[in-house]
């Protein structure tokens, strides 16, 4: 009976214990998630791939912030209420990203943002903001680099035989990072290879396919067998660009009414695009990967862990990149 009644004891005091545990280490962690917007084609596979990974590790709360920052600040407000473990945010603006710092600061509430960077001054802000994406960059130096290809195996793609890309930009988000950078460096690759570029157009189309097409159709009407390549700053746009083109019977099978056209993200439309031929690159912005980091470090933080106990290499103590890959005719099936 004395060692049932120390044994008893014993199973009692590790009870009380274990109730006395902080709520996200006794078992299952929550964690909110907040996405800009559920119909941006790209995003949703990134929310998709942190569902996959939580399936039976962790209870998520996933809302769509319907691309309005003041929506999304309610959003990371009930989260805080309900002391979420950790807080996955894509934010809308990414300048806002210093105000839900403080306020997660004051909760003692972690913070992975993902796909869109806050600004490096917000970053430093506290220890316990992280942010997962990949180097805008990169996959505009990729795109850039596809067309260059394209160029120099086809020289009769120069419409006005001058050895000169008369091109299209359809750019993102103003002031979204990737848009600019992307931009930039796509433009920058075509001349760091010796080919002269002149942009005939360049305006936004805020990631939107319909609106790639009503921005397409005004620049074909204006400049017509003038274009010689259309970048876009992500797939939607892409396929918005190759839509209107059709429309107006190019990019259906003529070689001589044939547009290039470079995306990025490698979505499953995109890659059925490349299929037909109708799109002449992307470039994978890997949204598994991205997803999977993000919920990783965040599972880590909700459970008290240090973030280098996942497997990804975390730059400046605070990064997590994941890099891009060029996606074409030639290697397509792959990404699919």
């Amino acid at each position: 009976m004395k060692t049932l009644s120390l044994l008893s004891i014993a199973t009692l005091a590790l009870v009380a214990g274990f109730a006395a545990m902080p709520a996200q280490a006794q078992g299952t962690p929550k964690m909110g998630v907040a996405i800009y917007k559920f119909d941006d084609t790209f995003m949703s596979y990134v929310r998709n791939a942190i569902s996959a990974n939580a399936s039976g590790k962790a209870n998520l709360e996933i809302v769509d912030c319907q691309n309005s920052q003041p929506t999304e600040d309610d959003q990371i407000d009930q989260f805080l209420a309900k002391k979420m473990g950790a807080i996955l945010i894509n934010p809308v603006d990414r300048t806002a990203a210093s105000g839900i710092i403080d306020k997660a600061k004051a909760h003692n509430t972690p913070v992975v943002f993902f796909n869109r960077e806050p600004m490096p001054e917000d970053m430093k802000k506290w220890d316990k903001v992280y942010y997962v994406g990949a180097k805008a960059e990169q996959s505009g130096l990729m795109q850039g680099q596809i067309a260059v290809d394209y160029f120099k195996a086809h020289p009769k793609a120069f419409k006005a035989g001058d050895k000169t890309i008369h091109y299209i930009m359809l750019k993102g988000e103003p002031g979204h990072q990737d848009a600019e950078l992307r931009t930039k460096f796509s433009v920058q690759a075509i001349t760091e290879a010796g080919i002269k570029v002149n942009c005939l157009a360049e305006d936004t189309a805020n990631w939107d396919r319909p609106k790639a097409v009503e921005k397409m159709k005004t620049f074909l009407a204006k400049f017509g067998d003038k274009i010689d390549l259309v970048l876009a700053n992500n797939d939607d746009m892409a396929l918005g660009a190759i839509e209107a083109l059709r429309q107006e019977g190019y990019n259906t099978g003529n070689p001589a009414k044939y547009i290039p056209v470079v995306g990025v993200d490698a979505t499953a439309p995109a890659l059925q695009a490349l299929e037909q031929g109708t799109l002449l690159g992307t470039v994978l912005n890997d949204a598994k990967n991205q997803g999977k980091a993000t919920y990783d470090l965040g599972y880590a933080l909700a459970t008290g862990k240090p973030v280098t106990s996942t497997t990804w290499k975390i730059t400046d103590g605070k990064y997590v990149w994941v890099p891009y890959a060029k996606v074409t005719m030639e290697n397509y099936k792959q990404f699919k």
